[in-house]
């Protein structure tokens, strides 16, 4: 059996199609339909950890309504010009600033717990993760990037 391995010039060719990607503007198209997804994917997940904390706080359903906000204004990016450069900026805008929100609750909701962050390694692990509303912060960045490309036309 032989292993096939990829020459430098192959993976240079992958990478400048990427740039020639950008460049054109296909690539917007793509990160548009990616935030859809993203959002769609990550939303689905808030909703599981949330509900495990029986949505405790009201601020809990904030990024779980911004799922579906998000799709629709990727979805409505890939195929609309006017969309990708209006809808999709401001619900990644909004998808962005919840993210960071909830990282300030998540650090608070550690803090709280006994011990605080004396006893942090501890608390990270049974408390709200830290680090995990970045993750729907990613998405509405990717959706905000989309915004400012070039578009293919």
């Amino acid at each position: 059996m032989q292993i096939r391995r990829r020459s430098s010039s192959a993976a240079r060719w992958d990478i400048d199609r990427v740039v020639g990607d950008v460049r054109t503007g296909r690539f917007e198209r793509s990160l548009s339909a990616l935030t859809a997804a993203g959002a769609l994917v990550t939303a689905a997940e808030i909703y599981f950890e949330h509900d495990s904390a029986s949505f405790g706080n009201k601020m809990m359903w904030a990024p779980v309504a911004l799922g579906p906000v998000g799709a629709a204004a990727g979805v409505a990016g890939f195929f609309s010009r006017r969309m990708a450069k209006t809808a999709l900026p401001i619900a990644s805008a909004a998808i962005v600033a919840n993210g960071l929100q909830g990282t300030y609750l998540h650090a608070r909701g550690i803090a709280q717990k006994p011990g605080g962050w004396r006893n942090a390694r501890y608390n990270m692990e049974m408390g709200p993760p830290l680090l995990a509303p970045l993750l729907v912060t990613m998405v509405g960045g990717m959706g905000m990037l989309a915004a400012v490309l070039r578009r293919e036309r």
